[in-house]
Parts: C-alpha cells; sequence; structure tokens
C-alpha cells in the first residue's frame, strides 16, 4: 500500500483506539506478557490511518499505536454528500469489507472496528458490510485499503477520454 505523508503538526488529529490485547511470547524462564493496541488517527476532513503499537504497558502501546497510524495517514475521497464516490472492496489477508455509497440522512451503518476508521475519515453516510474474517485489526486495515482505492470522478473520466459529466 503507497501512503501518503502528511504533516500531523498542521493537522488536527482525533485518535480513537480500536482494540488492545494481552499477548505474549513464551521463553526459556516462562511468558514475557505485552499488550498490542490497534488505533485510529483521523481529522475528520479525508484524512485517516491506522497503526499497531506494542509495548509492556498500556499507554506506551497506545502511544506507538498513535505514532505508526501518524505515519501510515491517508486522503480519503468524499463526495458532496459526505459519503464515498462509489461502491467498492476492500480486502486485507482474510477480511473484505464492502463500502457502498448511502444517500443524505443515512448516516454511518457499520460495525465496531469499521466505523472508527469510518468516523475519523469524516464520511457521514455509509452502509458497510463485513465479509470473511471480523479479525478487528484485518478489517481495519482492510477499511483502509478499500478507502485508499477509490477514485474520484474527474480520475474516472480522464482514464477514459470523457467528461466528468458522461459518467
Amino acid at each position: 500500500m503507497k501512503r501518503t505523508n502528511f504533516n500531523s503538526v498542521d493537522l488536527e488529529l482525533e485518535d480513537n483506539v480500536v482494540a488492545i490485547k494481552r499477548v505474549s511470547k513464551t521463553v526459556k524462564g516462562g511468558r514475557n506478557m505485552r499488550f498490542s493496541a490497534l488505533v485510529v488517527v483521523g481529522d475528520k476532513n479525508g484524512h485517516v490511518g491506522a497503526g499497531v503499537g506494542k509495548a509492556a504497558e498500556v499507554p506506551e502501546a497506545i502511544r506507538k499505536g498513535k505514532e505508526a497510524a501518524m505515519k501510515q495517514m491517508i486522503e480519503v475521497h468524499l463526495d458532496k454528500n459526505g459519503s464515498v464516490p462509489h461502491d467498492f472492496i476492500g480486502k486485507f489477508c482474510g477480511a473484505s469489507l464492502l463500502l457502498k455509497r448511502a444517500p443524505e440522512g443515512t448516516g454511518i451503518i457499520a460495525g465496531g472496528p469499521a466505523r472508527a476508521i469510518l468516523e475519523l475519515a469524516g464520511i457521514r453516510n455509509i452502509r458497510t458490510k463485513s465479509l470473511g474474517s471480523n479479525n478487528k485489526q484485518n478489517v481495519v486495515f482492510a477499511a483502509l485499503t478499500g478507502l485508499q482505492s477509490m477514485k474520484k470522478p474527474e480520475e474516472v473520466a480522464r482514464l477514459r477520454g470523457k467528461a466528468v459529466e458522461e459518467i
């Protein structure tokens, strides 16, 4: 996935912790316990990112996840009613997420992990369906790849050699 680097200083970013889990590594002396945090950051205006942080303490894992999410920010194309330009299926590992356009007033119809990405991206009207795996981390990254793969009507028109009104 190609990511766009944004300067996080000029963006007012909000963060949302989607999942915190305790992970362990078995070593000679027993088990090493650590915490893994899945964090989503966005400005609710077309910029969003997700990252995973792992550390011995929960706050440190969240901080690392937030930093990783800021490094992987993408820009999302929105239409005039705060929805996506077209229907699309985002895939990541075993998870697939169907993203469908919705008219004004629909709201965000999505499960927990996908909702976090969509809200922080600034999308106001969308319908989604999680297909395949329901692993939170994979669903979040499937939503991210789906949003990144969206094309503006201007791009599609340019590729087809037509005017935007014809499409």
